[in-house]
Order: structure tokens, then sequence, then C-alpha cells
């Protein structure tokens, strides 16, 4: 069971799904951390959930970053705990890349971490056989949501069956231009902002290896590494540990 969250100013959180997810993902997660004061947002990215009928080859990288961009301008939103889970540490990056001045925090959830000019591709080079299985069907430029493997990898590492019902409820395929696209990272202000980086352990899909985190954030500090032990969709099996955690990220 986890311990309530710690009492602390009300922050902003937006959180970010990853590929072939949509915002409803993170529906767990929500409720703890609304439950101590903070407004959160889970949106769901072009191509899912929602906005899935809007799904098509050129919907990229770049369109998710607008996404996330609009959502913060048009709602007005500030000091935010900016949170992208797998993929959308691409998405997360380059927000914080455009509007450092709005972000209070950002944090990798099991994410993946590009540098200045990569692309999915370049941060997780096994990625390349889901394009490649793409390539030889009617639809190129469709992939998948990967097949549910043997425990303990399950479905993204869900394994109970009814949380993995729920969890297929929401998966949609992925444009390959969001593999493909390069993340823009020039903003010298951004390395200000703090990062978090959170691992899944426990259950890793062998072949996967995880990038290295650098010893020290951009901004000169040590970098901040927490473990969940959870599959990958840790918002999905441990909420309430996910949720201590971010709240733990907000400080700073």
């Amino acid at each position: 069971m986890s311990t309530p969250l710690t009492v602390q100013r009300e922050k902003t959180y937006v959180l970010v799904h990853g590929a072939w997810h949509d915002g409803r993902v993170w529906g767990r997660v929500v409720p703890h951390l609304a439950r101590a004061g903070h407004r959160v947002s889970a949106p769901s990215l072009t191509g899912h959930g929602e906005r899935a009928h809007l799904l098509g080859p050129d919907v990229g990288l770049d369109t998710h970053v607008a996404d996330v961009v609009g959502l913060l301008v048009e709602e007005d939103l500030t000091d935010v705990v900016l949170v992208g889970h797998s993929y959308a540490g691409m998405v997360v990056a380059a927000v914080a890349d455009r509007l450092p001045e709005r972000i209070a925090a950002l944090v990798f959830v099991d994410a993946m971490v590009p540098a200045d000019g990569e692309s999915v591709l370049d941060v997780m080079p096994h990625t390349r056989h889901l394009l490649d299985l793409a390539a030889g069907s009617d639809a190129p430029w469709r992939i998948p949501p990967p097949p549910e493997g043997p425990e303990p990898q399950g479905l993204f590492g869900v394994t109970d069956p009814a949380d993995q019902a729920w969890l297929r409820t929401m998966l949609t395929d992925e444009s390959a231009r969001c593999f493909l696209q390069p993340v823009r990272l020039d903003n010298s202000a951004a390395a200000a902002t703090p990062r978090t980086y959170i691992h899944c352990v426990g259950s890793e899909p062998a072949g996967v290896t995880r990038r290295p985190v650098p010893a020290a954030q951009p901004h000169g500090a040590p970098s901040r590494v927490r473990e969940v032990r959870s599959g990958h969709d840790c918002m999905v099996t441990v909420p309430g540990e996910l949720a201590e955690l971010l709240s733990e990220a907000a400080t700073g």
C-alpha cells in the first residue's frame, strides 16, 4: 500500500502518455495527485484516444510537441511539472526546450531521453524491427502496438488479466513518423529545468538496454534517478507509488 502524498504547494501536472496509449492510461495516478491539491491534465496526443481519427502518415513527433505546447499556452499553464512516459520523453524534452519559462520540473518515467537531433530510432535502435514489419504491410506508415509477451513482460509490463483488458481499450497504432522525426533541443535556457528520471525495474524485456542517465543534470546538479519495481506501464500497476515519486520530483 502506498503512503499518502507529502503535502506541498499546489503544482500543475501535465502527464503525457507514450506511444500507442492515450491519456486514460494515467487514470489511476490522477486521483492521487488531485487529492493532494494539485491540478492535473492528462491529454491524449493526436492520433490517440478521442483524437484517434486524426491519425495519419503526417502525424509525427512535431505534431505531438505542438499538442502539448498548445495545451500549455491555451490554458496559460505555468509552474508545470511536465511528465513523459516512454516515447513521450521525446515530447516533453522538446516542450521544455520550447517553453522553459513555464516548466517547473521535467520528469522522465521509464522514458526516452534524447539529445538534440536524435529520433526514437537513435535512442532505441531496436525499434527498427517495428518499422521493418510495417514496411511490408498495406499501410507502411502504421506501427501497431507490440504484441503481448510472456511473463514478466506481459502487455507493456502489465500482467494482470483485468488490467490488460483495460489497457487494450486504449491502444491504437502509431505513425512511423513519430519514430523517425528528430527532436530539436537548442534552447540553452532549458538547461535550468530540474529533471528526475524514474526507472521501472525488475521485469525489463530481454535485449532492451536503457541508455545510462548522465551523472549530472544539464544545470550541473547531480542527476535524480528513482526506481519503482514495476513493468513498463507503472501508472497502471503501481499508481500510488508513481504518484509519490512525481510529488517528490515537484520539489526540484
